[in-house]
């Protein structure tokens, strides 16, 4: 099956406008080739960013949206040109990152189709592939094991150490971890897009402040004796470590120090007051990326 960067790249160089519907994991709009916004089945749309920063409630949004579309939306909403723009950012690299590349469904183009806030501001396919990239190497970097992005997130009780700094991100996850939530169902419960999620969970992992996850004990096996009656073969309990944790966790967490971390700008505030020009748009991909990386 054809990677969904590919069909993209295809699409792009065609100037094709539409929707590209992949089944039920989402869409991806295009003008003339060049993307206008994604949405993704996993991760939090724009609704859904204004909504939690208490900038308008998603019923109001949707009413605007019936009414008159993005136009309707900045005469009269109480958002401004950039705060809407960087909320597209937002969304659509978070969804470029779960749908790049592979596709688990047959993807079907539109044509004419657009998305109900327009062709307001565009992002080329390539750099939308590259900055995928970039964000999966970060990860990788941060936290090598990807086990922590799919379960629970559990905070550890004890500190590794006397004290520990977090960025507003991390304080807002352990804040509303309840042991039963993954990273990507506490990003929509946070409004926040679930990559900057996920690189906040992996850093807490990194400094030892999770609880690592439950051990699955095999179900037990059945073994003749010399006599031909079956017994129970009864699984070894698992070697404790220090602590509890396993051994490569415990020694980590002995010697991590957890980053530095300031705190991101006020929460009301989705961006400064730009506009849609592609220049806007390369300068708040660098500026996103330098908060990511002191977050």
């Amino acid at each position: 099956m054809t990677q969904l960067d590919t069909l993209l790249a295809s699409l792009a160089r065609e100037h094709s406008t539409g929707a590209l519907r992949i089944g039920r994991n989402g869409t991806v709009y295009l003008d003339d080739g060049r993307v206008t916004y994604m949405e993704c089945a996993h991760t939090p749309g724009v609704e859904r960013l204004l909504a939690t920063r208490g900038l308008m409630s998603e019923t109001k949004l949707r009413a605007l949206q019936a009414e008159g579309g993005c136009e309707r939306l900045l005469a009269d909403g109480p958002v401004t040109a950039g705060e809407l723009q960087y909320a597209v950012l937002s969304v659509v690299l978070d969804a470029a990152f779960f749908l790049l590349p592979a596709t688990g469904s047959r993807p079907k183009f539109r044509p004419g189709e657009r998305h109900w806030l327009g062709g307001q501001w565009f992002f080329d396919v390539a750099g939308l592939v590259r900055e995928c990239a970039r964000r999966r190497a970060q990860l990788a970097q941060t936290w090598p094991s990807a086990d922590v992005d799919t379960l629970p997130v559990r905070p550890s009780p004890r500190l590794p150490g006397h004290g520990v700094t977090l960025s507003r991100i991390q304080w807002e996850v352990v804040v509303r971890s309840d042991g039963k939530a993954t990273p990507m169902e506490l990003a929509k419960q946070i409004g926040r897009p679930c990559y900057p999620v996920l690189l906040a969970v992996r850093r807490l992992a990194a400094a030892g402040l999770l609880e690592p996850p439950e051990p699955s004990r095999p179900p037990p096996a059945e073994r003749r004796t010399g006599t031909g009656r079956k017994t129970t073969a009864v699984a070894a309990e698992p070697e404790a470590a220090e602590g509890g944790l396993p051994k490569r966790t415990a020694r980590q967490a002995a010697t991590a120090r957890p980053p530095h971390d300031p705190e991101a700008a006020p929460a009301q505030s989705l961006g400064p007051p730009v506009t849609g020009d592609p220049t806007d748009l390369a300068l708040l991909m660098r500026l996103k990326k330098a908060l990511e990386e002191l977050s």
